[in-house]
């Protein structure tokens, strides 16, 4: 019986994710991509944007963890018209280990975690970059999870997608898609 039932749970985790990668291949799919595992929290106080070795990066699970997903991304025939990164270097990282097209980095997606940046301003301008795409194109974002609670009013762990399509009111999730570390 505990067989049985082992076999219809994995069943079921590969429909649901299945049915995730196929959010993915919608028309104008906007997938909000938290950067891949780099423990800690924030940055160091002696942070300096373009010096990775200043900020907090992502560690061998975090660049194993990017890699992972864009090969499950590319193995379903996911693809995206837009790859836009976060100018953190973990962010950047991650969208460029995924290996998912060429990553576009854009001032917006920076993190404004702990008082840095301008959390609406960012915001509002990440709304717009987004509303200026063609209807069908699709993109992937890679940034930070205070960027990606102020698009969604969702949580986000390290690496997960949160699918979403574009509404009249803004962003509206329809899934969720994580490979854990």
């Amino acid at each position: 019986m505990r067989i049985l039932l082992t076999i219809w749970l994995l069943m079921a985790v590969n429909l649901a994710l299945a049915a995730e990668l196929s959010a993915l291949k919608a028309p104008g799919v906007v997938a909000l991509m938290r950067h891949a595992l780099a423990p800690g929290t924030g940055d160091p106080a002696a942070f300096r944007l373009g010096d990775c070795a200043t900020q907090r990066n992502l560690d061998a699970r975090g660049r194993a963890q990017a890699q992972e997903t864009g090969a499950a991304l590319r193995a379903a025939g996911i693809t995206f018209d837009q790859v836009w990164s976060s100018r953190w270097c973990r962010a950047r990282d991650t969208a460029r280990l995924m290996d998912m097209g060429e990553v576009v980095e854009k001032p917006p997606l920076d993190s404004f975690y702990a008082g840095q940046g301008d959390p609406e301003g960012q915001t509002e301008a990440t709304l717009r970059m987004i509303d200026a795409l063609p209807e069908t194109a699709r993109v992937l974002i890679v940034t930070h999870q205070v960027n990606i609670t102020a698009l969604t009013g969702l949580g986000v762990g390290s690496g997960e997608i949160i699918v979403t399509r574009r509404g009249p009111e803004g962003l509206i999730p329809v899934g969720r898609y994580v490979i854990a570390p």
